[in-house]
């Protein structure tokens, strides 16, 4: 062969050589190809996931495109998203709790119907079968989101259902005769006997700091406490709630920030804390250490604070500020009795304090039924909630809020199902 055929040859081979080239360059090369941000989830997720580029077959000059089938994305389901739906009512129903005595649950059985977020039970004496009937009870809550079902479960002179739960000594007492482990485990076994009677929170412990003898009119606490030393109380008290809540009962912190000072009760009429700058001194301790180890829920004192607020700690913005933002606490924000001397005797009507505390960042609005019709006093707080969204005075955004707290000591799921 001459060389010029040799060379012709050699031209050949290369230039058959070079398309084949560009093509295996094209399949396996590591050019990239800039991508644009993901617009969907499903987006995210194969940008994420490991690259396998297929090789695309070139269709025929004469065929037309191939349509690619889009896939469409259900949008994930959010408790917010589930909350919008909600009418302003069915969220102001569930920051209200009925009162109803342990021998007559059937008495708020159309509030529970309506959406209530909670039932407080009062009495010493329950049925056998309280777990039964707080059961049917239950089984009216629309969308099967049930009442949290609390008593003020103390020991001492404040017992509930002292028939099935048996005698329980007061704090002062178990303060005065157990380590804070005895306290704590001598509660875990107090919370297991509530929970087998259907009881889901205890508005307990107390943590205001006394030594005095009580409770009586010139004294709201008195054996409540576990002492009138911060370091003590709070060891006490913290280990009393710590015992609850591994039992499933979610304890309250009560009553922030304190039932001290002049020495009026609340329940009688109007009363003070000691000074502002007193309780941050000591009276708040307590409540700091359990917001620190993750107190869930805390109970506002109706007594107004020297130097805060003139106002009943219940309904006022500054303590309920003071607490979710000096103090960090995100938990539930529940209140005393709004039915209590210290806020009728103000003036103020049981709605027209439950909404004024719900403005103030309170989440759940306590009343009881010594002194008011429960029927009327639910429903007139649902409209005086309604009424301040409707003025602007109270923010949905800070209702939905209110509720999202409510949902989450529940351990309600709006994603599960229908709600």
């Amino acid at each position: 062969m001459t060389a010029a055929l040799r060379d012709r040859g050699r031209a050949r081979v290369v230039s058959l050589t070079l398309p084949l080239v560009g093509l295996l360059v094209v399949a396996c090369g590591d050019a990239r190809v800039p991508a644009g941000p993901p617009s969907s989830p499903s987006a995210v997720a194969t940008a994420t996931a490991p690259a396998t580029t297929p090789i695309a077959t070139p269709a025929p000059p004469s065929a037309s495109p191939t349509p690619t089938p889009s896939t469409v994305v259900a949008p994930a389901c959010t408790a917010q998203a589930r909350l919008e739906l909600w009418s302003i009512q069915r969220m102001a129903w569930q920051l209200v709790v009925v009162p109803a005595q342990l021998t007559s649950l059937s008495s708020v059985r159309a509030e529970v119907a309506s959406g209530a977020g909670g039932v407080l039970l009062f009495g010493s004496t329950a049925p056998a079968d309280l777990a039964a009937e707080l059961h049917r009870l239950e089984s009216a809550a629309p969308g099967g989101i049930v009442p949290v079902v609390m008593s003020d479960i103390e020991g001492g002179n404040v017992e509930r259902a002292a028939n099935l739960l048996g005698p329980m000594p007061s704090a002062r007492q178990l303060g005065q005769t157990m380590t804070p482990s005895q306290i704590q485990a001598y509660a875990l076994a107090a919370g297991r006997r509530m929970r087998s009677i259907g009881i889901t929170m205890d508005l307990a412990p107390v943590m205001d700091l006394d030594a005095g003898y009580g409770p009586t009119a010139s004294n709201p606490d008195g054996t409540r406490s576990f002492s009138a030393d911060p370091r003590v109380a709070a060891a006490d008290s913290g280990a009393f709630a710590a015992g609850l809540s591994a039992a499933g009962v979610v304890p309250v912190g009560k009553h922030f920030p304190g039932l001290h000072g002049a020495g009026d009760n609340t329940d009688l009429g109007p009363a003070q804390t000691w000074s502002w700058s007193q309780l941050q001194q000591h009276g708040l301790l307590p409540f700091t250490t359990a917001f620190g180890r993750g107190l869930p829920a805390v109970m506002l004192s109706n007594a107004s604070v020297p130097g805060l607020s003139t106002l009943p700690s219940s309904i006022s913005p500054q303590v309920v500020g003071v607490l979710r933002g000096q103090l960090g606490f995100g938990g539930l924000v529940l209140t005393d009795s709004l039915t209590a001397g210290a806020i009728t005797k103000i003036g103020l009507s049981a709605p027209s304090a439950m909404a004024a505390a719900i403005v103030a960042g309170a989440d759940m609005l306590l009343y009881d039924d010594a002194h008011v019709n429960v029927a009327a006093t639910a429903l007139a707080a649902v409209a005086a909630i309604a009424a301040a969204v409707a003025s602007g005075r109270l923010p949905r955004a800070q209702l939905m809020a209110s509720v999202n707290r409510v949902l989450a000591a529940k351990h309600v799921d709006l994603c599960a199902g229908s709600r």
